[in-house]
């Protein structure tokens, strides 16, 4: 399988897209937690002589620019089974909206789940294509972030319905 990447310029600082032959394996911020070493993104490269990354560039790119709300990429994310089903409960979170740690400690097995629920969220390789940001603590509160607290106020805020709609999101 081909590893590759490249690195694009956003308001957020860089991020990095990480492919694996024909799915995206990746999304990091250059402080990332969790960043796995520079050597396994395979080479960098022009996002416009690789399709599947200029691809992924674009829709990133017009997400932060408030003109998409979802995306249409194939996704590949290593982790382990338990981190695979938080993963796809995160990834079904409609853009403009939030769930807690403990909602889907709930739907993973139970309350008691909470905490390692907070470790898989933390642990997703996909952050903004599986929108990581949209979990919150208990009380509603901007709690952990790979990319940083500021991030996800900023990825929340750019999701955030129009004045009028129904209430804030945090």
């Amino acid at each position: 399988m081909s590893t590759r990447h490249v690195v694009i310029e956003t308001h957020l600082g860089p991020i990095t897209i990480v492919a694996k032959g024909e799915a995206i394996a990746g999304l990091y911020f250059r402080h990332h937690v969790r960043r796995p070493p520079q050597e396994t993104f395979g080479p960098a490269i022009s996002d416009s002589t690789d399709a599947l990354l200029s691809e992924a560039a674009c829709q990133l790119c017009d997400y932060l620019a408030g003109r998409r709300r979802q995306f249409d990429l194939p996704l590949e994310a290593e982790g382990d089974s338990f981190q695979r089903a938080v993963w796809d409960i995160v990834k079904s979170i409609q853009c403009g909206g939030t769930v807690t740690y403990g909602r889907i400690a709930e739907q993973v097995g139970g309350r008691g789940l909470a905490q390692r629920v907070g470790q898989a969220v933390g642990a997703n390789p996909l952050c903004i294509f599986v929108p990581c940001h949209r979990v919150v603590g208990s009380n509603g509160a901007l709690t952990g972030y790979a990319g940083g607290l500021k991030r996800k106020r900023a990825l929340l805020e750019i999701e955030e319905p129009l004045a009028g709609d129904v209430g804030r999101l945090f």
